[in-house]
């Protein structure tokens, strides 16, 4: 573990689940997600992708049979940066298809107010690119370096600037206040991580086709390594009886990335944005005083 990583764990007031293991029983069969400071990068998009994989980075993967997520709408297919760059297309705001049967009518009718906003060029833009706290399980949407903190007691999951916190083998607060990522509680099942989150608030969305949901959305996802440790595979169950006629599941992969220390994120909130279709004007301005405090 180098020596960058190891203050970084010591400053929060943790330790890395690479030095807890030197200490722990050989028995043990609590995967070690850390791997001494290796971080995971989500969404790694080939050189030159096709129509089909540009089109899904930075979405959900559908599960192989039940409900999922929301899709994009097949009538204004989804260009994003990386297919626009490969393609010379101009890129273009997220349209969700509404013929989704999983989803209640008001969902559909926000859904619809947003692919009406996202067609005119306006407010398409995600809570991430935003600087916005994304809420779970819009979580895994964000393209950064995720990290892993284990201990006995705690997980923390820091990606791109924003931390979460999952308390081990303990139960769910009796009425836990409403929060960007909510209450998350885990415990290990073998080889995966389970983690239960409650009290997301509504004022997030579930995806970046900004789906919303009810006060009573319940996420429950699994973490696991394949390919030898390469890969981390992420899956979970959403369940909202207010917004879904039904739980819906999807999955995220993360490729293991270098041994680097964590660093950190700046991201300027605000609401000023630039037509995307200029791309001269795209970069997202700091807020600025408009007038000097001294």
């Amino acid at each position: 573990m180098t020596a960058k990583f190891i203050s970084i764990c010591v400053s929060v007031g943790l330790v890395c689940a690479g030095a807890a293991a030197d200490a722990a029983s050989p028995s043990t069969a609590v995967p070690d997600f850390s791997s001494n400071g290796t971080s995971w990068a989500g969404f790694v998009a080939p050189r030159t992708p096709s129509a089909a994989v540009a089109r899904t980075f930075n979405d959900f993967s559908q599960p192989a049979s039940g409900p999922g997520p929301v899709t994009e709408d097949p009538a204004h297919p989804y260009v994003n940066n990386e297919l626009a760059r490969e393609t010379n297309q101009q890129p273009t705001y997220r349209v969700a298809n509404l013929n989704n049967p999983n989803l209640k009518p008001w969902v559909v009718e926000a859904l619809r107010q947003q692919n009406e906003l996202a067609l005119a060029g306006r407010r398409g833009e995600t809570r991430e690119a935003r600087c916005w706290e994304t809420g779970v399980p819009a979580y895994h949407l964000n393209p950064g370096a995720m990290y892993f903190i284990q201990t006995p007691k705690e997980v923390v999951l820091y990606l791109a600037g924003r931390t979460r916190h999952i308390y081990l083998n303990v139960p769910h607060s009796s009425n836990p206040k409403p929060s960007w990522y909510g209450e998350s509680v885990g415990h290990y099942e073998g080889g995966t991580l389970v983690i239960d989150t409650i009290s997301i608030t509504p004022k997030v969305a579930v995806d970046y086709y900004n789906t919303p949901h009810t006060d009573k959305l319940h996420v429950v996802e699994r973490y696991r390594l394949a390919d030898d440790g390469r890969t981390l595979e992420v899956t979970f169950t959403v369940d909202d009886e207010g917004a879904f006629t039904m739980p819906w599941s999807a999955s995220q992969r993360y490729q293991k990335a270098a041994q680097t220390p964590m660093e950190e994120v700046v991201c300027a909130e605000g609401e000023a944005f630039a037509p995307i279709q200029d791309p001269q004007q795209a970069l997202f301005p700091i807020p600025r005083a408009a007038a000097s405090d001294f």
